[in-house]
């Protein structure tokens, strides 16, 4: 039996994310209060699927997903949640190397790692990208949806050369 969507049913959900937006600030708090007690890891989402009738996680990520699709006004509040996990987790970090995955020729997969790149370069850190791909042996420039472009290089080496 699948389920009838009904459009008075998406009210319900509209009310509920009203509330969540007018009650935003007591939330962050509240999340904020939970990550003094509990260790939360250095990065996690999860998504969800909203079918109007009900609204539910389906997923839960731990490697950086949708940087991309953050809005220019999110880019600042993401940098310094970035600058307090990086202060939390590991203060005495300096250099980080992204490795995306070997068989993804995605564009947005892409521009999230670009995305995430340059966060972290906003948050104090220096960055590489560096592919364990074995057919990348050198300085290689990949070219984002936004048309600009970046370089991949070997994990071996990323780290000491600049880009």
């Amino acid at each position: 039996m699948n389920p009838q969507v009904h459009q008075s049913l998406c009210g319900r959900l509209i009310d509920l994310e009203e509330r969540v937006l007018n009650h935003s600030t007591e939330i962050e708090h509240w999340f904020r209060s939970q990550w003094r007690s509990h260790s939360p890891p250095f990065y996690g989402s999860v998504d969800l699927r909203n079918a109007c009738f009900k609204l539910a996680p389906v997923d839960t990520n731990l490697f950086p997903g949708g940087f991309n699709n953050l809005s220019e006004s999110a880019l600042p509040v993401a940098v310094q949640a970035l600058m307090v996990s990086v202060e939390t987790h590991c203060p005495d970090i300096a250099r980080v190397l992204l490795v995306p995955e070997n068989h993804t020729r995605n564009n947005f997969y892409l521009a999230n790692i670009a995305r995430l790149r340059d966060l972290l370069q906003q948050a104090g850190l220096e960055v590489r990208i560096g592919s364990l791909n074995p057919e990348i042996n050198g300085a290689h420039r990949v070219r984002r949806p936004d048309k600009s472009r970046r370089f991949i290089q070997p994990a071996c080496g990323a780290l000491g050369s600049p880009e």
